[in-house]
């Protein structure tokens, strides 16, 4: 049946969903009732209508500004660079840090063909930059990756020049693994034991 087949290849594209858990996915869809199908579109159209980027941290929101960026009760002076916005999520939840955020949206990856123009790293360079000195830290919480590698000595070297403390998570975080797979604790730990770049 073409149309169950495009249904179950269009569910394979999700990440970590596998041939059976899209098998499951796409049955479910076709024994749902016409007002359930039609539920489940009207909120996929509207999330891509309503959510877009934060203009200063570029993590998800429905209006211009965060929930993080417009809280004054954070410190404004730390920022914390992320590879994605799970990251964000995840590092919230070991409820240890009260900075704002950076979410580049990718690393850099040679191997990948993947840039630092084709990752928000402009607009990370801007916000220093126009910040005046007003961050007195850094935080890299990369992933722990080749990639995760690359960028942050990447953003390293370029933003040395604007004189502000530049750290890295600390030991504790899995080499090879993902910032938003790992428990509070571990996140926890790591962000408390940061060192300097």
């Amino acid at each position: 049946m073409k149309a169950l087949d495009e249904l179950i290849s269009a569910f394979r594209r999700f990440p970590g969903v596998g041939p059976k858990q899209a098998e499951r996915f796409a049955l479910y869809v076709v024994r749902a009732s016409g007002p359930e199908i039609d539920r489940l579109a009207e909120i996929l159209h509207n999330v891509k209508e309503t959510i877009g980027y934060c203009r200063e941290c570029w993590d998800y929101t429905e209006k211009g500004l965060c929930s993080i960026c417009s809280d004054s009760a954070r410190d404004h002076s730390v920022l914390c660079v992320v590879e994605r916005p799970q990251d964000v999520a995840a590092i919230e939840k070991s409820k240890t840090f009260n900075g704002v955020y950076h979410v580049l949206h990718g690393s850099i990856s040679p191997l990948a063909g993947i840039n630092s123009s084709q990752i928000k790293f402009k607009e990370l360079a801007e916000r220093v930059k126009n910040s005046g000195g007003g961050f007195k830290e850094i935080i890299l919480a990369l992933n722990p990756d080749s990639e995760g590698e690359a960028t942050a000595i990447y953003i390293t070297n370029a933003l040395k020049p604007y004189g502000v403390k530049l750290t890295r998570l600390a030991c504790g975080v899995p080499l090879g693994g993902d910032i938003d797979y790992m428990d509070e604790v571990t996140l926890g730990c790591a962000l408390r034991g940061r060192t300097l770049v």
